[in-house]
């Protein structure tokens, strides 16, 4: 039996008394719905000096549309409750989510969770990526909104600061020039993603791409944008041969992940096949 070491626990009665606690205490860690943290804790690969629980605070939850039509996702609305709202237009989402985990996990496990834990296998940044959203970050000193793409600095980090909390994921508003989707290469027992390319575009007049957004994960260190694929599609029709140009350059500059599951070589590989099909799948969605 794994048992994690001996740690406090506070749960907040409100975002502000978290975020004092944050702000007081540099081994705090902060658990909502409990999926990523507590097994790592239980195996002693992670540890806290004090948990703090925020997965009572109604005040994270929800989906609300704002005044220019963005959507507003609370962080500890849960992946089941994402599939059951307005976000889910996405198609990325709609490919995406049923596959994270299983029922337990989409019931429990929260957006806010899965950014702020920044698994490099994890499917829902990689969607956050290609959709442009913006995360917003509050600590005691104030407020910050930050784009997700570069977000996601390594293995579990990211750029927030130990005194932050992820309070909303804003996503762009949807829009019917736009066809989006997630596929992936799943490790078997696991379910977490070997390859998983999420794509997004926006077509314009004469069906040129004025948009392109791909987020990439399980390949790299880190979930990341694949800004080279994303250039070599902008401004054009998005034919086969361009797709297969475009998404040639899925790894270009990125460290490629080699472990028990897949050597790097095939990963890079299934990143330019996935990405293809990815863009592909998009891009059907607009037909």
């Amino acid at each position: 039996m794994s048992i994690p070491s001996s740690f406090a626990y506070a749960r907040a009665g409100s975002v502000e008394e978290a975020l004092r606690i944050l702000a007081s205490d540099d081994g705090a860690k902060v658990i909502a719905g409990g999926q990523s943290l507590l097994p790592l804790m239980k195996l002693r690969l992670a540890s806290a000096e004090t948990l703090v629980d925020i997965g009572r605070l109604g005040e994270l939850k929800g989906i609300s549309k704002l005044e220019d039509g963005r959507l507003s996702i609370g962080a500890l609305t849960t992946y089941a409750e994402l599939m059951d709202s307005p976000a889910i237009h996405y198609g990325v989402f709609r490919d995406a989510l049923p596959s994270i985990g299983d029922v337990q996990v989409r019931n429990r496990g929260t957006v806010g969770g899965a950014v702020a834990h920044a698994d490099p296998a994890s499917d829902l940044p990689a969607a956050l990526l290609a959709l442009g959203a913006e995360l917003v970050l509050q600590s005691a000193s104030g407020t910050r909104t930050v784009p997700a793409d570069g977000f996601f600095e390594g293995p579990f980090q990211t750029g927030a600061r130990h005194d932050e909390l992820l309070t909303p994921v804003i996503l762009p508003a949807p829009r019917d020039n736009a066809g989006s989707a997630y596929v992936s290469l799943e490790q078997p027992a696991s379910g977490y993603a070997l390859v998983g390319v999420a794509a997004v575009l926006i077509l314009g007049a004469g069906d040129v791409v004025e948009y392109a957004g791909i987020g990439i994960t399980g390949v790299s260190e880190h979930p990341y944008r694949a800004s080279e694929v994303e250039a070599a599609l902008v401004g054009t029709n998005a034919s086969a041969d361009v797709i297969a140009s475009a998404a040639a350059n899925a790894v270009a500059g990125r460290p490629v992940n080699s472990d028990i599951h897949a050597n790097g070589e095939y990963r890079a590989a299934m990143a330019v096949v996935y990405t293809r099909r990815a863009i592909a799948a998009a891009l059907a969605r607009l037909a």
